[in-house]
């Protein structure tokens, strides 16, 4: 059981507040600070000391999986940790974006690799051969666009704009109101002739400024459109968030992203909690790379993106239910009295408010303030927590093979 040292991601669209804010450093952060990877991914591993010496979850896990994650675990997900929990806040729009499967990850990995992509290549949408289900839990209201719309639905945004090009696709989902020919509607949009393009979007973007200020169930998702525009000008993404479902989840409402499911986050501050996968097929409103044609391979246009409540567990423990094996979110609120948490295996907790002690069963301890995140092993056994404060608990989902 040892602090750790978890790593910042500066990605662009990261806020210079949030994670800083959370750490206890000085506000505005330098620069934009959009993910802090708190686990053993092995492009971020988090740092920790052990025997009083400094060295990283992901060595530590190496040097004995059996001790770290226990037996259960490796039988079921090989020696490497199957999760990984992130802070994450956007202050402006990520990817549109798809996660592949297990067995979609295993044959992009394995084709790129015969291609000769370096591991670190930008054209590289398969970084491993794990699938990349998460979930995000938002600490403030988060915007963002997950999943499609329906048939019907896209169809009435598509009347709505009245921007004469897109009416053979609004047609074409009244005539075949189908995922099927969602899908194909969303990848034409994508994949729009470049001479035409400049000016589609910007017809779209007057027609959807028009729609933003009428108010009306069109408002929020064309309003999220001319808000990125001035970050995306001309990207075709712009387009495409329009067929996606635009939500604003409120603070302890979760998403859960399975594979094949579109999604796109906006703005907003959230735990995130994922398989332990760099895995990302993007589509419009980054400068990383875009494989159209791929993402619409993964695409599930039928798959809807669930809204999750937490259930409770026990008092002041609550969780998230998601088909996901590799991980399972709890947050246990303290108040004072000695509470034994959920979970086996390994374990990661952060804490976003208050303080508390930990201690396992293996009499191993720690103190955790507000912002600060450890690690506990499966050699631990099971673990105590006393104290005041809120803390997120990551650990395997479902440790049955098969």
């Amino acid at each position: 059981m040892e602090l750790l040292q978890p790593l910042v991601q500066p990605y662009a669209w990261g806020s210079r507040h949030a994670i800083a804010e959370l750490q206890g450093r000085p506000v505005p952060a330098p620069g934009p600070e959009a993910e802090l990877w708190i686990g053993a991914h092995p492009s971020a591993p988090s740092g920790l000391e052990r025997g009083g010496r400094p060295t990283r979850l992901d060595a530590v896990i190496a040097a004995d999986p059996y001790a770290e994650l226990g037996p259960g675990c490796v039988a079921r997900f090989g020696p490497r940790l199957p999760f990984l929990l992130k802070l994450l806040s956007a202050e402006r729009a990520l990817s549109i974006q798809v996660h592949p499967s297990r067995a979609q990850a295993m044959a992009g990995f394995r084709t790129e690799n015969e291609r000769g992509l370096a591991p670190a290549d930008p054209a590289r949408n398969y970084r491993d051969d794990w699938p990349k289900p998460e979930l995000l839990y938002a600490l403030t209201p988060f915007e963002m666009a997950a999943g499609l719309l329906t048939p019907a639905d896209a169809a009435g945004i598509l009347r709505a704009l009245a921007v004469e090009p897109l009416e053979p696709l609004a047609a074409r989902l009244e005539d075949a109101p189908t995922p099927q020919a969602l899908g194909e509607v969303f990848g034409t949009v994508l994949s729009w002739p470049e001479a035409g393009r400049a000016g589609l979007v910007a017809d779209v973007l007057a027609a959807c400024g028009r729609l933003a200020g009428q108010g009306g169930r069109y408002a929020g998702a064309c309003a999220a459109a001319v808000r990125n525009a001035e970050d995306h000008p001309g990207d075709l993404g712009l387009i495409a968030l329009l067929l996606m479902r635009h939500m604003v989840l409120q603070p302890g409402q979760a998403v859960f992203m399975p594979a094949g499911g579109l999604h796109g986050y906006l703005h907003g501050t959230g735990i995130e909690l994922l398989a332990n996968s760099d895995n990302v097929v993007r589509a419009g409103l980054t400068s990383k790379h875009i494989d159209v044609p791929e993402l619409l391979k993964l695409l599930d246009p039928a798959v809807i993106v669930p809204v999750l409540s937490p259930e409770v567990l026990t008092d002041g423990i609550y969780w998230f239910d998601t088909p996901a094996a590799e991980f399972r979110l709890y947050v246990a609120d303290l108040t004072g009295d000695a509470v034994t948490l959920p979970g086996a295996g390994p374990r990661i907790l952060l804490c976003t408010e208050g303080a508390a002690l930990l201690r396992g069963e293996s009499g191993a301890s720690v103190s955790l303030g507000r912002g600060g995140s450890c690690f506990v092993a499966a050699a631990d056994g099971q673990a105590c927590a006393t104290g005041r404060a809120r803390l997120f608990l990551a650990s395997p989902g479902d440790l049955n093979p098969g």
